[in-house]
């Protein structure tokens, strides 16, 4: 560990930080861990997406399978990775973990911890050998975190959290819930998980209709088509 001295308020304090570069912007390496939010979950989605779209290509590219396996392990391990980090902030620093619940914009990530369950959960379907071991129970993760996100998100619309265009990232989430249900139901022909897609895919509905009708309705009125930042002088 390197240190390095900087002056505020005419008193040299000592900055830490790991050799070659790494971490240069944190003042500890410790702080890694201090504001990490559920949008950190994207990276994992984005990942074990491109791991399941490339096991379901419908045609045959050499070496496309052992590449989709390998990138379903990388987002496998980052899920857990995440996981695991994501419990330090809550026990270390309680009031910033509060603070993202009741943040407007980290309130649209909610959803990305049990999206990044599912798509996990899905690839595991897909790439995974005895997976239904492992899709069960990250389907049930997956389910607990959906409930958090809508109960957060739900709480903080009503407080503070203006209806925008962004409500629709709300969808997603819950669409690939129901996708990654549907695949679970089929592999493991369980009456339960059948009757969840019905439940999930009505729930998505729902969620569909409240965005469409309020984008429609902010439309109509012409709120929706007003600049979001201020606007700049034009020549």
């Amino acid at each position: 560990m390197m240190a390095a001295y900087v002056k505020q308020d005419g008193v040299a304090v000592a900055q830490r930080h790991a050799p070659f570069g790494l971490l240069k912007e944190l003042e500890r390496p410790g702080d890694v861990v201090r504001d990490l939010g559920p949008n950190w979950f994207a990276s994992v989605m984005g990942t074990g997406i491109v791991a399941t779209a490339g096991a379901d290509l419908p045609v045959y590219v050499p070496g496309l399978r052992v590449f989709a396996t390998v990138v379903w392990a990388l987002a496998a391990a980052a899920l857990i990775a995440l996981t695991a980090a994501w419990a330090v902030p809550w026990i270390r620093y309680p009031d910033l973990g509060r603070a993202h619940t009741a943040d407007p914009v980290m309130a649209q990530f909610w959803g990305a911890p049990a999206m990044a369950l599912m798509t996990v959960g899905t690839g595991t379907l897909v790439l995974g050998h005895f997976a239904l071991l492992y899709g069960v129970p990250t389907w049930g993760f997956a389910m607990m975190w959906l409930a958090l996100a809508a109960a957060i998100t739900a709480r903080t619309a009503r407080q503070h959290l203006p209806f925008a265009l962004t409500w629709w990232s709300f969808t997603f989430p819950v669409g690939t819930c129901v996708t990654g249900t549907i695949a679970l139901a089929a592999r493991s022909h369980a009456e339960a998980l059948r009757g969840a897609t019905v439940l999930l895919y009505g729930f998505l509905v729902a969620v569909w209709l409240v965005v469409a009708v309020r984008s429609a309705y902010g439309s109509a009125t012409g709120r929706l088509f007003r600049p979001t930042a201020p606007a700049v002088a034009r020549p």
